[in-house]
């Protein structure tokens, strides 16, 4: 297991035609946030809020921070929020192999490769792996060649028909929980390539998942499951996503840790057994 490079992704940059009031503003409306309720969050007033979208107030570098904080607008956004006001970018964009970033690498390849034998992974802001565990790799043995050259993408992986798709026997399920929280994600980072992403992969024919055995005994899930046929057995497991705190590097903001904790007694025996 190692950590691999993600593709780049564009820097922030703020568009020519529009300054930093409307872009606040439009991200005050996507939060359903009145100018009152900001200026109180910011310890404000709403006469300045309007000033500041309107243009006829600039908003000081503090200000903007302030203001993106309570609206809680992505890192990266941030960048091009202080680009728009006349303001240098705050959060560095820092290569994941760069050697400043060692320490985090190390923990996360610690922290899943404990997690064995259980899955987990970590993925960027587009959902390219940078780093799986065996869990993940054995669930992708039988994966076609064509479909593991990098960068590796989880969602394709996922729901491409000739990947996870087929042995993934409440495939529906899971396609609309995915499909759904990529649209939650597009709607909070305003993503063009995650917005392609969503498009190609909503866009896949749904196989019909792969005649299995059937569960040794009915389980009460407490949260919606991934049954997954493998070797003629299946595995269920519940899905975890972790992402850091107050993250002061655009890479590091847009990681997530997802791990897989098994759904039932059956998916631990099995899995143990595995690895004997």
């Amino acid at each position: 297991m190692s950590i691999l490079t993600s593709e780049p992704t564009a820097p922030a940059t703020a568009p020519a035609d529009r300054g930093v009031g409307p872009l606040l503003r439009s991200w005050r409306e996507r939060r359903r946030i009145s100018q009152l309720e900001l200026a109180l969050r910011a310890d404000s007033s709403a006469r300045h809020i309007s000033f500041i979208e309107t243009g006829r107030s600039r908003p000081s570098e503090e200000m903007v921070l302030r203001l993106a904080e309570h609206l809680d607008v992505p890192v990266r956004d941030r960048n091009a929020l202080l680009l728009a006001a006349g303001y240098a970018p705050r959060f560095p964009e820092t290569p994941l192999d760069d050697p400043a970033l060692g320490g985090l690498r190390a923990g996360m390849e610690r922290l899943i490769r404990g997690y064995e034998p259980y899955p987990a992974l970590v993925v960027d802001a587009t959902y390219h792996v940078v780093a799986a565990n065996r869990g993940i790799t054995m669930l992708l043995d039988e994966v076609p060649e064509e479909l593991l050259a990098p960068p590796l993408n989880a969602m394709r992986l996922t729901l491409h028909p000739r990947g996870l798709a087929p042995r993934i026997r409440n495939l529906r399920e899971w396609r609309g929980h995915l499909l759904a929280q990529m649209e939650r994600q597009i709607a909070l980072h305003r993503s063009a390539p995650l917005r392609e992403l969503y498009e190609e992969v909503a866009a896949y024919p749904v196989p019909e998942p792969a005649a299995a055995a059937e569960p040794e005994e009915p389980v009460p899930y407490f949260a919606l499951p991934m049954q997954i046929e493998y070797r003629g057995r299946i595995l269920s497991f519940i899905s975890s996503i972790s992402t850091f705190n107050t993250p002061m590097d655009v890479t590091v903001a847009e990681l997530a840790i997802e791990t897989f904790l098994p759904a039932d007694a059956a998916t631990v025996r099995h899995l143990q057994e595995l690895v004997l």
